[in-house]
């Protein structure tokens, strides 16, 4: 596992660890099931407070991209397919809350487009 934290970044660096963790689950650079440093072992390679850390993996546990099993450690998750479930579901209540406010499915779908652009590229 890679992970380059940017001062320069305006992320601040728990949000760094959390994405780059998240990216490389995804992305299958770190698989399902591979054990993750402890807390302080990344935070001291990484030339972090272990509480960055900490903030770090709490975000990608809530996300269901890590778990933790207590003593034994922290691994990645079979996050890809809970995630998407969760997208899915997330896309749907918004697909019903547009059609019950009466928006077209062109405006709808330039909002979400905006959102993500906004998210992505912000």
């Amino acid at each position: 596992m890679t992970l380059k934290i940017r001062i320069d970044d305006s992320a601040p660096p728990y949000e760094q660890v959390r994405a780059q963790i998240s990216e490389q689950a995804r992305a299958g650079k770190l698989p399902v099931g591979y054990r993750l440093p402890t807390v302080r072992g990344l935070a001291e390679s990484l030339g972090l407070a272990a509480n960055t850390v900490a903030k770090a993996y709490r975000a990608l546990e809530s996300d269901g991209v890590i778990e933790t099993r207590g003593r034994n450690g922290t691994f990645v998750a079979a996050a890809g397919s809970a995630a998407e479930r969760e997208a899915v579901a997330a896309a749907q209540a918004y697909v019903e809350r547009v059609r019950r406010l009466g928006v077209g499915e062109e405006v709808a779908l330039a909002a979400v487009k905006d959102a993500l652009r906004a998210a992505y590229e912000g």
